[in-house]
């Protein structure tokens, strides 16, 4: 059974027909179908119902892709590890921020980096608070700029703080806890809603930030429509301070002070232990110098 023939019956899966297949691969439709064929005679059963000009996989053949993906993969990865070596460039190099954060505020360093490697696809992924550190776990991605908070236990990566964000505590001019005047505790926060960025974890322990037991909660994607909907008077929580100081400055949310305040959030430069390569080198280089979180927090301005 060669890779040929697996990446083969993955195209036609995919495209539902031999002649779709053949599209993708630039291949003749005979091509395709000769090698089916002899595939089906090699391994003694039927691995497509014919059904006119397009096909479906019978449950052998189910099988058979869903094993045979396994081992395209990992032909995959073994070329790029090969490429890597021979080169010492990655061939694909991916970038997880938190939200909070705008891919935008790295173009400089994105119009460098391809300045001394332009044979490295770059992916630049966005997660929330614990979602990054999974991400980065996951090897989703290869390196975390902007991350957030504390990361998973057990290690197996490494990290260097970037700095600190201070947090605010805001809520729309129209919103009920806009006019009293003295520190919000638990039972003032309670009556009335909060605003919740989701936890994009899906294996690690979500994390929760500012929330009370059996509080009313809205919980959003990301951290810009939570501004939106506090200035909306939806809701009320804790911001980056970066964030809400336009909103605050120009009327459209009240800073509160709370007699629980939200301490200032560590945020984390990181990387998995024992990876080499010269665009996680570049990379890390270059957003360990000082300054690079006042250019993030530059960009939620």
């Amino acid at each position: 059974m060669s890779l040929d023939a697996l990446e083969m019956l993955d195209a036609i899966d995919r495209r539902g027909s031999f002649s779709g297949a053949g599209k993708e691969l630039h291949k003749v439709p005979s091509t395709i179908s000769y090698t089916v064929a002899k595939l089906e005679d090699d391994l003694g059963v039927q691995v497509f119902e014919r059904l006119g000009p397009r096909v479906a996989l019978t449950a052998a053949g189910q099988e058979l892709l869903k094993e045979g993906r396994h081992l395209l993969k990992a032909a995959q990865d073994l070329e790029l590890r090969v490429r890597r070596v021979a080169s010492g460039w990655e061939t694909e190099f991916s970038i997880g921020m938190d939200s909070v954060f705008s891919p935008l505020a790295l173009e400089a360093d994105i119009r460098d980096f391809y300045a001394v490697a332009d044979s490295t696809r770059l992916r630049v992924a966005l997660d929330q608070l614990t979602g990054t550190w999974e991400a980065l776990m996951e090897r989703r991605v290869d390196l975390l700029i902007g991350a957030t908070g504390d990361g998973p236990s057990g290690g197996g990566y490494v990290s260097e703080v970037m700095g600190t964000i201070e947090f605010v505590f805001a809520v729309a001019p129209s919103h009920p806890l806009a006019d009293r005047d003295r520190p919000l505790g638990k039972a003032d926060l309670h009556e009335h809603r909060a605003i919740a960025v989701a936890d994009s974890a899906r294996k690690l322990l979500p994390r929760t930030v500012g929330l009370l037991f059996g509080q009313d909660t809205l919980t959003v994607p990301d951290m810009r429509t939570k501004l939106a909907l506090q200035i909306s008077g939806l809701g009320f929580g804790f911001l980056p301070e970066p964030v809400a100081r336009g909103a605050i400055r120009a009327g459209l949310l009240v800073e509160k002070q709370v007699e629980e305040p939200r301490a200032a959030e560590t945020v984390r430069l990181a990387w998995r232990s024992g990876e080499e390569g010269a665009a996680l080198a570049w990379w890390i280089a270059r957003m360990s110098g000082q300054g690079t979180l006042g250019r993030l927090i530059a960009f939620l301005q």
